[in-house]
């Protein structure tokens, strides 16, 4: 299984640097996870995104799925599509408000919102906690501790396995989740600071402390914030966790 980060700047682009978007490759099989501004052309550099095998999204902000729209765009308008995208629709699995959600941040306004059915092109998948397949990869999704509707993914595949945390605060149904998986890639957003509020995001030592209750091989932090002290976020981490961490990066592939 192969990770590739498509973006990892966490709530707002950086210089260069798009939000949360990773491609997930395994066998024959490609998962998108997360398409926030600016990944779309990042997907495009290592993947046709008619290749794709499924979208999974975490929650709905738009800093994780505002270039659903380009890939949209990309589905419904390319003038020579390797196939009817009506009768291979692409499938999505997100929090279940996903279709009227992702239509909303589309379109113009009422008039063009009223005329516009993502679901003739995409073949969304409501989220909960539980497991689901796409092709060979199992996917098993837990419920995270954000200020939305939200989910953590863990993506197994010939008995690799990695995490993705998508936005949350620590908690018993992470750490459950990530036990014992090769790869943690996880929302690291800033130092950890007193009076900071605890129900947005974890600080590096927090993503580091869940790393290693929940015995992962490596840990990755991704979605620290553009105007966080990066440098300092691993420090943290890497104090917690005694195994490797890393810096995600854009472009960066991790073998799992």
């Amino acid at each position: 299984m192969q990770l590739t980060v498509l973006g990892c700047s966490g709530s707002a682009p950086g210089p260069r640097l798009p939000t949360s978007g990773y491609l997930v490759s395994a066998g024959g099989v490609r998962i998108v996870l997360e398409l926030g501004g600016g990944v779309f052309g990042a997907l495009t550099r290592h993947c046709d995104p008619f290749d794709l095998d499924a979208v999974l999204l975490s929650h709905l902000h738009l800093d994780h799925c505002a270039d659903f729209s380009a890939l949209t765009v990309h589905r419904r308008g390319h003038p020579e599509p390797p196939f009817d995208v009506r009768e291979h629709r692409l499938p999505v699995f997100a929090p279940s408000h996903a279709p009227s959600r992702l239509a909303a941040a589309h379109a113009a306004d009422r008039a063009e919102l009223a005329r516009l059915d993502l679901r003739t092109t995409f073949d969304f998948v409501p989220l909960k906690p539980g497991r689901y397949e796409v092709g060979d990869v199992a996917v098993e999704v837990a419920a995270a501790k954000h200020i939305c509707e939200a989910y953590a993914f863990r993506l197994t595949h010939e008995g690799s396995s990695l995490v993705f945390t998508g936005d949350t605060v620590p908690c018993r149904e992470l750490v459950d989740l990530a036990r014992g998986a090769d790869l943690l890639l996880a929302d690291a957003a800033w130092r950890a600071q007193a009076g900071r509020a605890n129900y947005l995001h974890m600080s590096g030592r927090e993503a580091g402390e869940v790393a290693r209750e929940a015995g992962v091989g490596r840990l990755v932090l991704t979605h620290v914030l553009p105007w966080s002290d990066s440098a300092g976020v691993l420090a943290d981490a890497a104090e917690a966790f005694p195994g490797p961490v890393a810096l995600a990066a854009p472009d960066e592939v991790y073998e799992v």
